[in-house]
């Protein structure tokens, strides 16, 4: 293995630390470095590229952290899986010595196994989320020993193959779990949490697994996720990968003729994760932030909203029938025909035969392209401006509810707070109702800090899934000051690093919300758009979507916070926010955790450090 031509020096003088790249000068800023490095005696096995070694230290730190029937077939679209590990060995990532560097250039990444993208996890359409594959805790094998045959593969694991333990038998339910089909919020169930947090959580196996496949896929892994007795069911995945990662993708299909990739002419970058699954009696909609590959089903925190079973119309039905008050259906085809893809015709047209008026949510999508005039407002942050413009309600006091953000990945936002978070994009947080008064509330960020990251359950390699990097961050030094711990002792998930991602506004006690989105779009301009030529075009780089509640749709003032969301209650009124509230600020030892500097002061909880190379 050709080793990068690498470097990095750190050190920490302002409040969250400051921080310096010594490198060359490649200014491909959001890049992770490829390659291993170990210190010590320890060799490196089953390495993947991984952007950093885990160095095992230590004795590992002990952490306790707190039947439906199949779709007949199934409309998979999934994000472009870049497989971004490798970055050619031979020539590998280098960085820009300066702090200051403008403008960035995009990198041919060549693909190899052991990475899995996703999300608008790097501004600008960068290196996604990363879900690597580091050295495992056990004694690593001699590399002239010869790798036993698997028969049975895994996704890359952050830890390396050994990693997964096998889930208990009660862990997936045997019949359907109580669930709150208020909101049809639901979070993922996540292995090492007592039993009582993953009560009503769903998983792709189980209860809920029988109807929901996703995005960055592992075929494998996916087709094993069905009852035996349905694994031939037909399924259709759009995708976006090219090259090297296309043939990769038809070769997992290869065993499975029950499985159909799009044709190139249906291939899109960047797209999100949402799912149309048709049944006998209808069909339904999932939009969730997790991949298909097990270690986003794992340990990480990951959200869904999931649709009722859409029944179809009667023969005969006008075009405008079955359609809901919040127009989900319109909005649901507008999005899929934005893809401008023949294969998705056909799910187009039965769309159109059911009745989606059961939804309650309002869709909130990007597409990328320079949007003016009247569809300035159709995606991105204006999209959702004005929904709640349309749809919310001047509140009293507005000026002390907070704002809050939560995401797994976040970008270039500009050398001050003005240039694009606390600008047009708190702008858009903020709107509550057609009041002129703009009020500025506080803005909490949610984002894990390196402590976070460092005891959870997966250690450090969890941060493989926060791709936020120091060319990135130190440039935005002032953005620090806005954040807040990862802490959900409520949903007994303060150990599962989230790659789900939030917005909302909240009361100033924290026990109401106005407003509730969950969405792919991390905190990035490429995500939400940011507005261009004096406000008179937005400009948007990627795919996403999620859904927005509001009260209004409920017939609601505002949603109740639910304190205590399990185990989940059928009965319960409270909505289900994934983490504690009110949000934990960083302390002045906090650091945000950058994934691709060193932490070799202390080990994570298996005993690992962090050495980018």
């Amino acid at each position: 293995m050709v080793s990068p031509a690498f470097t990095l020096s750190m050190s920490q003088d302002s409040q969250h630390g400051r921080w310096t790249v010594s490198s060359s000068d490649d200014d491909d800023e959001h890049l992770p470095p490829s390659g291993t490095k170990t210190s010590g005696s320890h060799r490196p096995a089953e390495s993947n590229h991984s952007p950093a070694s885990l160095v095992a230290v230590t004795a590992p730190v002990e952490v306790k952290p707190e039947p439906i029937k199949p779709p007949v077939t199934s409309l998979i679209i999934g994000s472009e899986a870049r497989q971004s590990a490798a970055l050619n060995q031979s020539n590998p990532v280098k960085y820009e010595t300066s702090p200051s560097f403008a403008g960035k250039r995009k990198k041919e990444v060549s693909d190899s196994a052991g990475w899995a993208l996703s999300d608008s996890d790097e501004d600008d359409g960068d290196v996604k989320k990363k879900s690597v594959s580091n050295l495992p805790k056990q004694t690593p094998h001699s590399p002239n020993t010869k790798k036993p045959k698997v028969e049975k593969e895994r996704p890359p694991s952050p830890h390396g193959r050994l990693y997964y333990i096998d889930e208990p038998e009660d862990f997936f339910e045997s019949s359907i779990p109580c669930l709150n089909d208020t909101y049809r919020f639901y979070l993922n169930k996540v292995t090492g949490l007592d039993k009582k947090y993953n009560s009503g959580a769903l998983h792709i196996r189980g209860g809920f697994g029988r109807r929901l496949f996703n995005y960055c896929f592992d075929i494998a892994w996916m087709v094993q996720q069905y009852p035996s007795e349905f694994r031939d069911r037909p399924v259709l995945i759009v995708h976006g990968d090219k090259r090297e990662a296309k043939a990769r993708l038809v070769q997992q299909a290869q065993p499975f003729p029950h499985v159909r990739l799009a044709t190139e002419s249906c291939c899109v970058s960047l797209c999100r994760k949402m799912m149309l699954l048709w049944y006998e009696e209808g069909f339904r909609v999932i939009i969730l932030t997790s991949n298909l590959i097990r270690a986003d089903w794992y340990q990480k925190t990951q959200g869904m909203w999931m649709s009722p079973l859409f029944p179809r119309l009667p023969k005969g039905s006008s075009a405008t029938a079955g359609e809901s008050s919040t127009f989900f259906k319109r909005d649901l085809l507008e999005y899929l025909a934005s893809y401008r893809a023949p294969e998705l015709e056909e799910w187009i047209q039965r769309i159109k035969e059911h009745d989606l008026s059961e939804a309650r949510v309002y869709l909130v999508g990007s597409t990328p392209g320079r949007y003016v005039g009247s569809d300035m407002e159709r995606w991105g942050h204006l999209r959702l401006r004005k929904l709640l413009y349309d749809h919310t309600n001047p509140i009293s006091g507005e000026e002390g509810w907070p704002v809050i953000g939560q995401f797994s990945s976040i970008g270039s936002m500009g050398l001050d707070k003005t240039k694009w978070l606390a600008g047009e994009f708190q702008r858009t947080l903020t709107t509550l109702g057609k009041s002129s008064i703009r009020p500025d509330p506080p803005v909490h960020l949610l984002y894990p800090s390196v402590e976070d990251v460092r005891m959870s359950l997966e250690g450090y390699p969890a941060g493989g899934s926060l791709p936020y990097s120091i060319q990135t961050a130190q440039k935005q030094l002032w953005l620090h000051s806005f954040f807040h711990r990862w802490k959900a002792n409520s949903t007994g998930r303060s150990h599962a690093m989230p790659h789900i991602k939030t917005y909302m506004r909240a009361s100033p006690d924290f026990t109401q919300l106005a407003w509730f989105l969950v969405t792919s779009a991390n905190l990035s301009k490429a995500a939400w758009g940011a507005l261009e030529k004096n406000n008179t075009q937005i400009m948007i780089r990627s795919y996403e979507l999620g859904v927005l509640y509001v009260p209004s749709a409920f017939n609601m003032k505002t949603f109740p916070v639910d304190k205590n969301p399990f185990p989940v209650s059928s009965s319960s009124s409270g909505f289900p926010v994934p983490f504690d509230l009110p949000p934990t600020c960083y302390s002045s030892k906090d650091q945000p955790w950058i994934w691709n500097i060193p932490y070799s002061q202390a080990p994570d909880t298996h005993g690992n450090i962090w050495v980018p190379s």
